[in-house]
């Protein structure tokens, strides 16, 4: 008999899979197909309350998150020895995660408990050319907002370079470089002048500790070497405050706050892990807001959602004064690739 459980791992393998990483593909499947039901993990799961899929409480990456945790911390050799950069059978890789989920039973019970959290940085790329493009159009000094931030990493964008064909935003000479496969025009070349920038999160990391570090690392895919790479970098670059708090109880009082200067809000697949009323009160808090925005002190509301298109996430922006709804196109999940549907410069 399938259990919804078995159904949700092999959902993950199969979104895995589709963003570049086999090995995931082959655990996850592994899981699915022999998942032992005797341990105190597979009990606590197995009674979890609300919708364990991909993309809701998420178990199959809470489970292969605390699985990877246990190899960067150096709690497994044996599990350790048939992870990447490692090849391995089946059978051995079965026969390492089967022995791994028994003897850490208590350690990963505690694991899941907390919800998966990524900050991938590649997301970054969209936030460059969004930044540049308002830049471009208004000059003023940028605060930023990020709802739903985890450690932080992706409010540090202005810190990343980002290369598309023969052109280059951001940081001269960054330690990180964005080159995703990019369609359509190019964003105008203009750096923010970032003066303020903070987020929130209900269960922030601090991206610094070797707490931090390992949630954010354990969720990266172990196949996957340049994103571990990539987000090991942007944490050392990592200096922006991020509150704990309801996120929009938090954005309310921030748009409250006073800002000489552009005042951009965005969140990369955060917001619709958000209830339905407090999504709508959140959009009604920035409309109002939007309401009051002037050409010195405009509002921008930058979005990188599933929308149940694919492939990718959808990228909108909503900018005020005017209400302007902007279609800037589709991004990867992970960022490998940009969609630009953008104008050239805005109106």
């Amino acid at each position: 008999m399938t259990s919804p459980l078995r159904e949700a791992f092999r959902e993950q393998a199969e979104h895995c899979e589709g963003l570049g990483s086999p090995f995931m593909g082959r655990l996850l499947r592994l899981l699915a197909d022999k998942w032992p039901q005797d341990t105190a993990l597979a009990e606590k799961l197995d009674n979890w309350s609300g919708d364990i899929r991909p993309m809701a409480a998420s178990l199959p990456l809470r489970t292969t998150g605390g699985l990877h945790a246990l190899v960067l911390k150096g709690m497994d050799g044996d599990l350790a020895s048939v992870y990447p950069p490692n090849a391995a059978t089946d059978d051995a890789l079965w026969a390492a995660v089967e022995a791994a989920l028994r003897t850490h039973d208590d350690w990963l019970c505690g694991w899941v408990d907390n919800a998966p959290q990524t900050n991938e940085v590649r997301r970054s790329a969209a936030l460059i050319a969004a930044s540049n493009l308002l830049n471009d159009r208004f000059g003023l000094p940028m605060r930023l907002s990020e709802l739903g931030a985890s450690g932080g990493l992706n409010l540090m964008f202005d810190q990343f370079s980002l290369q598309l064909q023969d052109q280059t935003y951001g940081a001269s000479g960054a330690t990180v470089a964005l080159n995703p496969t990019w369609t359509g025009v190019l964003p105008p070349v203009s750096t923010p002048d970032i003066r303020d920038r903070r987020g929130v999160d209900l269960n922030p990391l601090e991206a610094a500790s070797e707490e931090g570090a390992l949630r954010l690392l354990a969720y990266l895919w172990p196949d996957q070497s340049d994103r571990m790479d990539r987000t090991r970098a942007a944490i050392t670059l990592q200096t922006a405050e991020v509150d704990r708090a309801d996120a929009i109880d938090w954005l309310g009082d921030r748009i409250e706050q006073p800002f000489g200067g552009l005042h951009l809000i965005y969140h990369t697949v955060a917001w619709q892990y958000f209830p339905t009323d407090v999504q709508a009160r959140g959009q009604q808090i920035i409309e109002d807001a939007g309401a009051k925005a002037t050409p010195e002190r405009p509002l921008a509301w930058l979005r990188m959602e599933a929308d149940g298109n694919s492939p990718g996430a959808s990228l909108t922006m909503r900018l005020w004064p005017g209400d302007q709804l902007i279609d800037l196109g589709r991004i990867d999940f992970h960022g490998r690739w940009v969609d630009w549907q953008g104008p050239e410069r805005l109106s």
